[in-house]
């Protein structure tokens, strides 16, 4: 076994980036540091998600921030953005999305034993509030990410990093 070089492993994904994207979108809602929507662009492209909408106080490219984590990934994953979240997700719903929430609530399943119905629209709300109450109502599930340690949460960038790879392997090996 041995390292690839950085010219194999560019090569590895110029190949990938004809692949078709998985079905699965993110909604991203009020989230405020543009260092967080960079790093999810990022890993959003990674997973193969489809599309980013970026909805209510979150930046969106070419925005300062964005660039310095995004690494060109936001030059790659479409996205758009929306003031109107709830309007959003109504045509995401109309369109046969699955409608899951980032967030902790009763009733939020773990996101390892979560089981996605494909397409699904992945909602990530603000770092500090979450999920606004009005989403909630709109949704057909909420998954957590369990904390054993003495904090609570993680950071909403690592969260979403985390749930996004979860979702991909399940979508992943439906579409092989």
């Amino acid at each position: 076994m041995r390292k690839l070089s950085h010219e194999e492993i560019v090569s590895r994904q110029v190949k990938k980036a004809d692949h078709p994207k998985l079905p699965l979108c993110v909604v991203l809602n009020n989230i405020r540091s543009l260092h967080n929507v960079g790093t999810i662009f990022r890993s959003a492209d990674g997973a193969g998600v489809a599309k980013i909408w970026l909805c209510g106080i979150t930046g969106y490219p070419p925005q300062g921030g964005i660039a310095k984590t995004a690494l060109g990934a936001q030059d790659h994953v479409p996205w758009e953005y929306r003031e109107d979240i709830i309007g959003l997700v109504k045509e995401l719903k109309k369109e046969g999305y699955q409608i899951v929430l980032l967030e902790q609530m009763q009733g939020s399943v773990s996101h390892d034993v979560f089981k996605a119905k494909s397409p699904v629209c992945l909602v990530i709300g603000n770092e500090v509030d979450g999920i606004a109450e009005t989403l909630q109502s709109l949704s057909d599930a909420a998954i957590e990410i369990e904390m054993d340690g003495i904090k609570n949460s993680l950071n909403v960038a690592v969260a979403f990093g985390i749930a996004v790879y979860q979702l991909r392997g399940q979508l992943k090996n439906r579409f092989k």
